[in-house]
């Protein structure tokens, strides 16, 4: 809880759809009066995922009910929150196909009617869910917003989706591994250095090589905190890199990629050499 603000709304989804206002009845697929506005996913940057750990990417919005409801009301009058698709927004939202929700969110009032919504989406690369189960799912996502208000019964009073103009990049992590050797090496002999870099295959749930890819060779000296590109190389057809380079001072050496629109960033754990 943010200190000086009043907590008003705590909702713990896990990802569920089961609030599809396109599961009610067409006659209760009506205007709401709730707007949802500000909405921020992830500070703005695409969302990596792997093959198994659950990620749960941040996501805040304003929040601004209609005449007659509080944002303090009673539990269960309202429910509004961002979501993520791709493909038809109708099917999506019916089947959870292509669907991704959030996990949580929790909403500190300004007014009764107005509150500032902060909490997180939830996907789940496990083989069971639906989020993440085909690398074409690699790509760029659409937002929509689910909109409800429900009677002092109960019983829904209105509910719809609104499309926006906002998008989110979904993208499959990758991995680089990094060996230089020998070590230690004389001064001015050369140095081999080897990696492998792999990516997430959602299809499989496993890594696999990424071939033809540009990799960064980076190295560190001794005593200093900045890594700097000294080489590049490409990968093979299994993602495996192989260069050599002279060794001049003790340091370390890794290696980065920068990724691409489906794939995430990789930066390998380093490799000190000591220079005699």
């Amino acid at each position: 809880m943010k200190t000086g603000r009043r907590t008003v709304a705590v909702a713990t989804l896990v990802g569920a759809l089961g609030l599809s206002v396109l599961n009610a009845p067409a006659a209760q697929a009506a205007d709401t009066g709730i707007t949802v506005s500000d909405i921020v996913i992830n500070h703005g940057k695409p969302i990596v995922v792997g093959t198994s750990k659950e990620v749960e990417p941040p996501m805040t919005f304003n929040l601004a009910l209609p005449a007659g409801y509080s944002v303090e009301g009673t539990a269960g009058s309202w429910h509004a929150y961002p979501f993520l698709y791709r493909g038809d927004l109708k099917k999506a939202a019916d089947t959870g196909e292509n669907y991704i929700g959030p996990g949580g969110y929790t909403c500190y009032a300004s007014d009764s009617r107005h509150a500032h919504c902060e909490g997180n989406l939830y996907i789940d690369p496990h083989p069971s869910q639906e989020h993440v189960d085909s690398n074409s799912d690699a790509t760029t996502w659409k937002v929509a917003v689910s909109l409800r208000l429900f009677k002092a019964s109960g019983a829904l009073k209105a509910g719809e989706i609104e499309k926006r103009s906002k998008t989110v990049q979904l993208k499959r992590a990758a991995k680089a591994t990094v060996n230089a050797t020998p070590e230690p090496v004389t001064k001015g002999k050369k140095i081999t250095v080897t990696g492998k870099l792999t990516r997430a295959n959602w299809s499989t749930k496993k890594y696999d090589g990424y071939g033809g890819r540009t990799v960064s060779l980076q190295f560190k000296a001794k005593g200093t905190d900045t890594f700097k590109t000294v080489k590049k190389a490409t990968t093979s057809s299994t993602g495996a890199l192989k260069t050599s380079v002279t060794a001049s001072a003790d340091g370390s050496y890794r290696w980065v990629y920068y990724g691409n629109s489906t794939t995430g960033v990789a930066t390998g754990a380093s490799d000190y050499v000591d220079v005699r």
